[in-house]
């Protein structure tokens, strides 16, 4: 295990890795929560079993859909803070508006890493990703949502072709430039 970061057993922010289905998110938040030795949140724990079946049927959630799971999502965050020190989560968080609706109901400093690769890439991943239920065939709609951050989001971008531990260490600067 990397050393710690001196913003490490700090409380009071949360961390999402984010971007489109295949992209790594998963990955990189569990590597960044051993890293922090904090929490882990799964995005897609978070879904219900309607929108799971939705999905598992190749068909794309709306935002009648993500706002409820968003909700869920946010406080079950909220509650992980609650223990103290840094949590991290996963969630594809794809337009401002899902990233403005996270941040406004976590009561803590909130920052978001954009995982972004290219289609053919993610589409590899997808297809050979097993056990999951978020079919490749739903990769276009997720591009298709995918609103790029804004400057004033402060989000950083990661090309997601890069090696977890790589990008985990990456990450881990960024942030401890961001609370110094």
């Amino acid at each position: 295990m990397p050393p710690p970061h001196p913003f490490a057993a700090d409380s009071g922010f949360v961390l999402f890795a984010m971007g489109v289905s295949g992209c790594g998110k998963s990955t990189l938040g569990s590597l960044l929560a051993r890293d922090l030795d904090c929490p882990f949140l799964e995005g897609d724990d978070f879904h219900d079993l309607q929108a799971v079946a939705k999905m598992r049927a190749g068909q794309a959630l709306d935002d009648n859909d993500r706002w409820p799971w968003l909700d869920r999502l946010a406080a079950a965050v909220g509650e992980a803070l609650a223990s103290g020190g840094p949590v991290v989560a996963a969630c594809s968080a794809l337009r401002r508006s899902y990233r403005d609706r996270l941040r406004a109901a976590i009561p803590a400093p909130t920052y978001f890493v954009l995982l972004d690769a290219g289609y053919e890439d993610i589409l590899g991943r997808l297809t050979r990703r097993s056990a999951h239920y978020m079919p490749a065939s739903l990769l276009d709609s997720q591009l298709a949502t995918l609103e790029r951050p804004e400057p004033d989001e402060a989000i950083f971008t990661l090309d997601a072709g890069l090696p977890p531990e790589r990008l985990s260490q990456i990450t881990r600067d960024w942030l401890g430039e961001r609370r110094l």
